[in-house]
């Protein structure tokens, strides 16, 4: 079984940038879909930004142009690059992978990180 596990996140001002990166534990080559998703308080969990295998990225409208989504095969990571960031940004950002061409789920989760933006 696949582990996602998100790191990176912390509290930054209004304006800020900060990257969380999400580690699989192990090759990502071949899965075809990764998502950043986040959630904030009271609030459905929403798609963020997602990169296909193809290297095609997706962004929420409320993101785009301020965060880059990434993926390194090599180092089995995808990143989400967050900049001129708005308190509206804050909440648990989760990564997510379709692991069927891995003989695993389509909906596979990592356990989330936190990310404040504040003054």
């Amino acid at each position: 079984q696949v582990q996602l596990v998100e790191s990176g996140g912390g509290l930054v001002q209004p304006g800020g940038s900060l990257s969380v990166s999400c580690l699989a534990s192990r090759s990502i080559f071949s899965v075809n879909v990764m998502s950043w998703y986040r959630q904030a308080p009271g609030k459905q969990r929403e798609l963020v930004a997602r990169v296909f295998s193809d290297g095609r990225t997706i962004y929420a409208d409320s993101v785009k142009g301020r965060f880059t989504i990434s993926k390194i095969n090599a180092k089995n990571t995808v990143y989400l690059q967050m900049n001129s960031l708005k308190p509206e940004d804050t909440a648990v950002y989760y990564c997510n992978a379709d692991l069927r061409s891995l003989g695993g789920p389509a909906d596979y989760w990592g356990q989330g990180t936190q990310v404040t933006v504040s003054s």
